[in-house]
């Protein structure tokens, strides 16, 4: 007799596709440090329509620190680029697992005849289960009480805790995707509200930076073009020159500071590719709020160094008066060109000249930037960052985004998650000290020409590679977290595991042991694509911190 319903349970590192029959073995054990999160996937199959209405019931002790989310498929146009690698799940379009909508009891599970679906469940911070091994029973039982299926999951928590993270983390949020999407005025109590919460789930699953629109960013915008405006200092224009107000970047403070976030990075003070142009900055003039400046004003003219010469000693002044001298990052222009090198100079030395100490960074490619001395703090894309590493650039950062989609780690949703989750390994082997995405929720097309439907459109409107743009989906509640951020949080937890082993075994060990079996030393292009591999790596390195415990 064919089941009504079949199950398996397995990794985070599984995508499951509703055509596809899961081809890994059976997940029935893990191990977790105690203030982690560890997720896996409990994946089921049904042949026929189940017409009564099907819950899940968890039977645990851990029950209040479990969270079950339906894994939704989201659609995608543009797999991949081509050409491409061969790590790479589908390259046709189709339905993707992505989505990860939070269920409870009483919620219906989606049971679809002749389709595998998946749960995602993740357990959070079970502190006070350190040193034991418990177990996780998930039920599927019918309205009537009939149990379906059943799986059990035994899990061991240790009585040992990640450090702190020592990566700084960014995932740009972009506050007038916010503001579009759920039609609320910006810097009204609702914006606040909606920013809140975005930038809370951020911080729960690892990023410790948070991108602060001093002006509206001048980020992946057409020439000419603009974003509404958010910007969180108030210009006044005189006669007499400028008056600045600080009381909504306050407010942004003290808001970072009280959900945990470490650092600021001010928005850029120059155009996109190339720092030759002043972003849009409006002011009151007169009584009306006008742009002042925008694509039409040279970066290198009087009156925007007039600008910027009034207005950043009174930023260092703020700066300084809320203690965030330690804290806060400045940027320059986004991903700027070897072309581009002397207005970049032009701009970084006005900038040098007001910030001192202050660290200025950015995301480009070219060496010459950083050897020139245009830039202190250079973000190279990881498919650039050789040289970076061969010339020992102190505090190196590193990022990712479309253009990064042949050999390195990657998060587009047609590929594997341990292409994602692997990152946590290349980053702590080459001592990155931190990390930059562009979209932590980018709702608009290629140069934010118009607002797009992240649940209808994954790619940026026929742009980039479905997932680039966005990691987070824009709930009627909050944001709900994708399938892939949960993965990169894992990614950035293996980081931190490894750097507790090294206090242990120090750090040259710890070395042997990640590449011990490899034939090729681990870089950012070369790297083993398996997801057994990677998660037998982290189950020994867990074993050997409960041995040093």
């Amino acid at each position: 007799m064919i089941p009504l319903l079949t199950t398996q349970l397995l990794t985070s590192l599984e995508k499951v596709f509703p055509d596809q029959e899961p081809q890994a073995p059976p997940h029935r054990q893990g191990i977790m440090l105690k203030n982690e999160q560890y997720s896996f996937q409990l994946a089921y199959f049904s042949p026929q329509q189940i017409w009564e209405d099907v819950h899940l019931e968890v039977v645990s002790p851990l029950t209040d620190y479990i969270q079950v989310y339906v894994v939704g498929l989201i659609p995608v146009e543009i797999p991949i680029r081509f050409p491409h690698d061969n790590n790479v799940l589908r390259t046709t379009p189709g339905l993707y697992p992505d989505l990860l909508s939070p269920v409870g009891p009483s919620d219906k599970i989606p049971i679809l005849p002749q389709q595998w679906r998946s749960l995602w469940v993740t357990i959070t911070d079970p502190t006070v289960f350190a040193g034991q091994t418990t177990s996780i029973t998930l039920l599927f039982k019918l309205k009537s009480g009939s149990i379906l299926a059943q799986e059990t999951l035994q899990l061991e928590i240790l009585d040992l805790a990640l450090p702190e993270p020592e990566l700084i983390h960014t995932e740009w949020l972009h506050t007038d995707c916010l503001a579009t999407w759920y039609d609320v005025e910006v810097f009204s109590e609702e914006y606040w509200q909606r920013t809140k919460q975005y930038i809370k789930m951020a911080r729960e699953h690892g990023v410790n930076m948070i991108l602060t629109p001093l002006f509206t960013p001048p980020l992946d915008t057409a020439v000419g073009g603009e974003r509404p405006t958010v910007q969180l200092v108030d210009v006044t224009k005189t006669s007499d020159g400028y008056l600045f107000g600080f009381e909504k970047l306050e407010r942004w403070v003290s808001m970072c500071n009280e959900l945990g976030v470490d650092y600021l990075e001010f928005s850029h003070l120059f155009t996109q590719w190339g720092a030759k142009h002043a972003p849009k900055i409006v002011a009151n003039v007169d009584g009306e709020i006008t742009k002042i400046f925008g694509w039409e004003t040279d970066a290198t003219g009087s009156e925007y160094k007039s600008f910027l010469n009034a207005f950043l000693p009174q930023l260092v002044q703020f700066i300084h008066a809320h203690d965030l001298n330690e804290r806060v990052f400045f940027h320059i222009s986004d991903e700027p060109s070897l072309s581009d090198l002397d207005s970049y100079k032009s701009a970084s030395h006005l900038m040098q000249h007001h910030l001192a100490e202050l660290p200025i960074m950015d995301a480009l490619s070219d060496y010459e930037f950083y050897s020139t001395g245009a830039v202190k703090n250079p973000i190279p894309a990881t498919n650039h960052i050789e040289p970076f590493l061969q010339n020992k650039v102190p505090n190196l950062w590193t990022y990712y985004c479309s253009s990064q989609g042949m050999d390195v780690s990657q998060r587009f949703l047609s590929m594997p998650s341990a292409r994602n989750r692997i990152l946590g390994l290349q980053l702590y082997k080459f001592q990155i000290s931190g990390f930059l995405h562009w979209g932590f929720n980018f709702y608009y097309s290629q140069y934010s020409r118009e607002a797009i439907d992240p649940y209808r459109v994954t790619d940026g409107g026929h742009w980039v590679p479905a997932g680039d743009t966005f990691i987070v989906y824009p709930g009627p509640h909050g944001p709900l977290p994708s399938l892939r951020l949960k993965v990169l949080h894992e990614g950035l937890q293996d980081l931190r595991a490894l750097q507790l082993l090294e206090t242990f075994i120090g750090r040259d060990r710890v070395l042997e042991l990640l590449e011990e079996d490899l034939e090729r030393p681990l870089t950012f292009s070369t790297y083993p694509s398996s997801a057994e591999w990677l998660l037998a790596k982290r189950d020994k390195v867990n074993k050997l911190l409960k041995m040093h415990r």
